[in-house]
């Protein structure tokens, strides 16, 4: 099978790209004019406006795109595929002696474009984006004195006093419902006159009903010509600032990048902390390209058979249960992942793979 590119692959290639295009266009207007209306319910909370809503759905739409990319690649393809079999253009092919194989490589190729493309966009813009996105709605629903920095974690100010935590996250608690964990704490307190009166720093930082716990603490009061230290294993610490405002400015996996995930597995590994989350999340992004030309070249076959006599609700209803049958099988197997501790690798090889076996057995069967 020669290589190079011949006219019928850019003619199939072509077609495949405008229909995926096209599918990805209606999935993400649709999926932001749903996340807009739901932005729209929080205006008048604290400063939050419309032109916050719009913003914040304006940056989410890079991770947008790349989420809903996988589903739009498939049923674009099948849809164009399905066109081109329609119009017996397909048939017309395998006659001059256009193999299958050359012809799912030749979607393939088309499709390897764009996903390269979300890949970049999956390491850059998204996570960008959706820091901007959610620091935005925490700091005008909740205190705009708090923000979140790429690299130096949660930021926050009350009076005096500014807050750093590297890290965090909710937990379940049985008896209060859930609470705020804060990791690598500093507290910086000025004086009067703007200079650094005290900087406290904590293993972890805990807000319930109750109010806030401090865990290994470590003080060091800066005087005149002198510092005094202090320890404690846990004091109450006396702040208003809201838990909530908090949880929602702090960092989610979704919105960092691959490298940035790898450090933050890394961190939460060395301290005891809980990983998989961001395990998850990692290996994820690493499975992407895989999992859209698997699901991709899987639904191939079908273009074949059933899509010839077949109209654009049936092409449609075909690609959208290729797509949602892939996510609920990734679904499944990361969540066991998570539940029985077994590697993420595994469980993001499992579904592609299934899926190509799947349409292999039922493509011969069909042929047979």
């Amino acid at each position: 099978m020669r290589l190079t590119p011949r006219i019928h692959d850019v003619y199939i290639g072509r077609n495949v790209l405008f229909t995926v295009l096209v599918v990805w266009l209606v999935l993400v207007g649709l999926d932001g004019i749903m996340a807009l209306s739901s932005e729209s319910k929080s205006i008048g909370t604290g400063t939050y406006t419309f032109g916050h809503a719009l913003a914040t759905t304006a940056y989410s739409l890079p991770r947008r795109a790349y989420t809903l990319f996988p589903m739009a690649a498939v049923i674009g393809a099948l849809m164009g595929l399905g066109q081109l079999a329609a119009t017996s253009e397909l048939t017309a092919l395998r006659a001059v002696g256009v193999s299958r194989r050359r012809i799912a490589l030749s979607v393939t190729i088309a499709l390897s474009l764009l996903t390269a493309l979300m890949v970049v966009n999956g390491e850059t813009l998204a996570p960008w984006a959706q820091n901007r996105a959610d620091t935005l709605r925490a700091s005008a629903k909740y205190n705009a004195d708090m923000s979140v920095a790429r690299y130096s974690g949660l930021w926050a100010r009350e009076g005096e006093t500014f807050l750093n935590a590297q890290s965090g996250e909710e937990l379940l608690d049985g008896k209060h419902g859930t609470r705020l964990e804060l990791h690598d704490v500093r507290l910086y307190t000025l004086d009067a006159e703007g200079r650094l009166a005290s900087l406290t720093y904590a293993a972890t930082a805990t807000h319930d009903d109750k109010g806030w716990v401090l865990s290994k603490v470590r003080r060091d009061v800066f005087g005149e010509r002198s510092v005094t230290r202090q320890t404690a294993e846990s004091e109450v610490w006396d702040s208003q600032l809201d838990a909530a405002a908090l949880a929602a400015g702090l960092a989610r996996p979704r919105n960092l990048s691959a490298a940035e995930l790898k450090t933050s597995i890394e961190y939460r590994k060395r301290n005891g902390l809980d990983a998989r989350d961001y395990e998850d999340t990692y290996w994820s992004r690493w499975f992407y390209p895989l999992n859209v030309l698997a699901l991709c070249l899987a639904a191939v076959p079908f273009a074949f058979g059933s899509l010839r006599s077949g109209g654009m609700g049936k092409r449609l209803f075909l690609g959208m249960l290729f797509a949602l049958g892939f996510m609920l099988l990734q679904m499944f197997f990361g969540r066991m992942a998570g539940v029985l501790k077994f590697d993420y690798r595994i469980a993001y090889a499992l579904p592609p793979i299934l899926m190509l076996l799947i349409s292999g057995w039922l493509s011969r069967r069909r042929v047979g």
